[in-house]
């Protein structure tokens, strides 16, 4: 990419989209082209192409997308499965349409099966049943890998994605039933700090093992690899795609005990207790990236977990999520 290159990101206010914004920026990429939700809608086919017909990018980052946690996944199937198919097929196509030089899909780690072999390698996809709690997201998903491994074969196309651990950052989600663990735990704590609360409940037993990543982290590795990678560089047997994560697990007991010390620093000598409902679920047991491939691509990540969240946290008292 040159830094005056067209290049659109889709789902700019979003964690992962916002992310990659600032990281074009500072690297002093001056063309990057962007749109609301009220002035874009991503499900309409038409008027995503009018919208690529007219502004010609030359590369895409396909970061827009239809998130949430355990609960919302549960609750709304239909819509994590049909949106995020739509959204992902309007914008491979489009690109097509319009020879956009390069794309980056954003996908997701829970493509895997639920007992993948662990650290899971990309090899692993559609090896196995999917978790139950958030198959139709992972359908959708893996759909859209297929998608751009597909155009890749039969129209030459150089669409690249990446599956991305649990992620974390600037920008995040805090709505409790919508959240993703990380955020929602900042919330809870934080909540019960302010209203000097003795206990916090949290979901399942805390046994999950779980990866976490940095947003801003995510975002280097996906414009290092626009930079410097194409698809043929990513390709397995099963798709055109690489693992981006921390190569770190925790527990979520451990993840919950962290990110209390941290919400609690500034008052020593109080935290709450935590009470483990385990009448509701706990997700896949375990979900750890291999990294290696994205290792030999010449990529590392950087953020400690600590430090990361502590930026969170800041992020989030300096937000209206705490209204």
């Amino acid at each position: 990419m040159d830094k005056g290159s067209r290049i659109y990101v889709a789902g700019h206010r979003g964690l992962v989209g916002s992310a990659i914004v600032r990281n074009l920026k500072s690297k002093g990429y001056s063309n990057i082209i962007t749109r609301t939700h009220a002035e874009l809608d991503l499900l309409d086919q038409a008027a995503v192409s009018e919208f690529f017909d007219k502004e010609k990018p030359e590369y895409v980052f396909l970061a827009a997308a239809h998130v949430g946690g355990i609960g919302a996944n549960s609750t709304y199937p239909a819509d994590f499965i049909y949106q995020n198919m739509m959204i992902g097929f309007n914008i491979v196509e489009a690109s097509r349409k319009n020879n956009v030089k390069k794309l980056m899909n954003l996908g997701s780690t829970c493509i895997y099966p639920k007992m993948a072999p662990q650290p899971i390698q990309e090899e692993s996809l559609l090896t196995g049943p999917l978790e139950p709690t958030n198959d139709a997201y992972a359908l959708a998903k893996i759909s859209v890998i297929k998608l751009c491994t597909a155009y890749n074969k039969q129209y030459g196309t150089d669409y690249l994605s990446v599956m991305p651990t649990n992620l974390y950052g600037i920008g995040d989600n805090y709505e409790l039933f919508g959240s993703h663990v990380l955020p929602a735990l900042i919330r809870k704590f934080h909540e019960a700090k302010a209203s000097e609360k003795d206990e916090v409940e949290l979901w399942g037993d805390g046994s999950p093992l779980r990866e976490f990543l940095f947003s801003d982290d995510l975002a280097e590795a996906v414009v290092y690899l626009m930079e410097n990678c194409h698809a043929a560089d990513l390709r397995t047997p099963t798709g055109d795609f690489v693992n981006v994560g921390s190569g770190k697990e925790l527990t979520i007991k451990e993840l919950a005990e962290t990110v209390r010390t941290i919400v609690y620093e500034d008052v020593p000598g109080r935290k709450c207790e935590i009470h483990w409902d385990t009448s509701k679920p706990n997700g896949t047991p375990r979900k750890l990236c291999d990294i290696t491939r994205l290792l030999k691509l010449g990529w590392k990540p950087k953020t400690e977990l600590k430090d990361g969240i502590k930026i969170s946290y800041q992020d989030f008292l300096n937000s209206d999520a705490r209204m």
